[in-house]
């Protein structure tokens, strides 16, 4: 008899989904049952997440998935939700790419230098940082009015259950948690007029979050008691818990809309030459620290395919692959690429002002991005080795980029390390096996690893040779 699934909430910058997973401590198999589109809306006052339709794309997939033993939510970080005293919300939640944090970060500074902010929380520079954000919103009615203040997973787990907490993943994203305590870093708050008391209790993956409330119970047409179990909410977190890790020495990057490069470790490094790279120590599970680089991602890419509308995204890597290699590329980290709107002009504007070819068709603007984000991934891997002086034996690629053969392929000759691509849904099944973990269906961080491994499909890339011509491509973007 088949068991009762697990269920995996896992939003993405572009759409959300629902997957039902069968765990047992040999199997593993992951279903979607309900997709939805997450579009973001322009109003007025800024560019916001549409919080509400995301909310309703949960509950209808909760519906669809059917009886579940157990629920668990993850989305992208930084973002939040403002609640007032009745715990209602107070507006829709910023999107990170709103233009209201552009030069907040330099006032947050005449407060706490940049080299104290690092050495304190270990999270890189980002404009769009959860610090950055509350001092943009400082002294507005809205932020005045706040009581409460819950990351994006904490939110929707509280309209869900009614009970109000800030998982440490997604909290450590926020640039007021300390990685080496895995508390709050209160002198930052103090120093940067940050109220610690609007967060939530901390909880960590795996304790219990509540259970579905009655009138969610009718809307999902399930019977309860139906339990929501803290997962790694943070979705690179979750998908880090799924890299098929059976080598001790192990790289990895999570691709999607962004490429998220770096180790696992056990202890953060918050030395001042990691901060000048700008290498980010957030947490995940088991007490470990996620030592990487953001790089800009596939979002260079989607955003070309939303510029060229018709764009048939096979045809495109097709006509890739046979353009000339490294013909043009640029710094895919910079953050002239952060906005939306008009990619290919600000990538060939990026080439032009380099003194490099401009991309003349879609292909080669297509291979342009695959090759820049190789080097960019590339160049984070081995930063990353550096800085933490620790090898690198393989990389590990997971997300929905494991799918883009050409990516992977030209990923493992920019490296010159094997690269095992998959899983795709990693994030979904990171997600399901710390609530399976939680349930007792499967055994430690090693355990869900080998259980991925065993049961997922992977594709292993060897590198292959041209390290040379990287090397003088790589030379290009450090000098851009």
């Amino acid at each position: 008899m088949p068991h009762i699934p697990y269920a995996a909430i896992d939003l993405g910058a572009s759409s959300g989904r629902v997957m039902a997973a069968q765990v047992t401590p040999d199997t593993l198999t992951l279903t979607e049952s309900h997709r939805f589109a997450n579009r973001p809306v322009r109003t007025p006052d800024g560019l916001h997440w549409d919080i509400l339709a995301l909310y309703a794309g949960i509950l209808d997939g909760l519906r669809a998935a059917g009886p579940v033993r157990s629920v668990g939510i993850d989305s992208w970080a930084v973002d939040h939700g403002l609640l007032d005293a009745d715990g209602a919300l107070l507006g829709n939640p910023f999107h990170y790419r709103d233009s209201r944090t552009d030069q907040v970060a330099e006032k947050v500074w005449e407060s706490v230098p940049p080299a104290d902010l690092y050495a304190a929380t270990g999270i890189q520079y980002a404009p769009f940082n959860t610090l950055y954000q509350l001092a943009a919103a400082r002294g507005t009615a809205q932020l005045d009015a706040a009581r409460s203040l819950l990351m994006i997973p904490d939110l929707l787990t509280y309209w869900l259950t009614g009970q109000q907490g800030t998982e440490l993943t997604n909290a450590s994203t926020t640039q007021l948690i300390d990685p080496r305590t895995g508390d709050w870093a209160h002198d930052v708050a103090a120093r940067t007029g940050v109220d610690l008391t609007l967060f939530a209790p901390l909880r960590r993956p795996g304790d219990p979050a509540g259970e579905l409330l009655p009138h969610v119970l009718d809307e999902a047409g399930l019977t309860g008691p139906v339990p929501v179990t803290t997962v790694a909410s943070h979705d690179t977190a979750s998908a880090v818990a799924a890299v098929p890790a059976t080598e001790e020495h192990f790289a990895y990057i999570c691709t999607g809309t962004w490429s998220l490069a770096g180790l696992e470790l056990d202890a953060p490094v918050l030395t001042e030459e990691s901060r000048a790279a700008n290498f980010t120590n957030e947490l995940g599970i088991d007490g470990t620290v996620r030592y990487l680089r953001n790089i800009m991602g596939l979002w260079l890419l989607q955003e070309c395919q939303r510029t060229w509308r018709d764009a048939d995204l096979t045809e495109l890597l097709d006509g890739a692959a046979r353009c000339a290699p490294l013909r043009s590329v640029v710094d895919a980290g910079d953050p002239a690429f952060l906005a939306p709107g008009g990619m290919p002009d600000r990538i060939a504007a990026a080439c032009r002002a380099t003194g490099q070819p401009e991309p003349r068709t879609r292909a080669e603007t297509t291979r342009c991005i695959l090759d820049s984000l190789a080097l960019a991934h590339r160049r984070a891997i081995a930063d990353a080795a550096r800085l933490a002086d620790r090898p690198v034996d393989v990389v590990h690629i997971v997300g929905g980029g494991a799918r883009n053969a050409l990516l992977c392929r030209l990923t493992a000759d920019a490296c010159g390390l094997p690269v095992v691509a998959g899983p795709a849904e990693a994030a979904a099944l990171g997600n399901v096996l710390v609530q399976a973990r939680a349930h007792g269906d499967v055994g430690d961080r090693a355990a869900m690893r080998q259980l991925i491994a065993r049961t997922q499909r992977l594709t292993r890339y060897e590198p292959r040779g041209r390290r040379s011509e990287w090397d003088a491509a790589a030379a290009r973007v450090a000098t851009s």
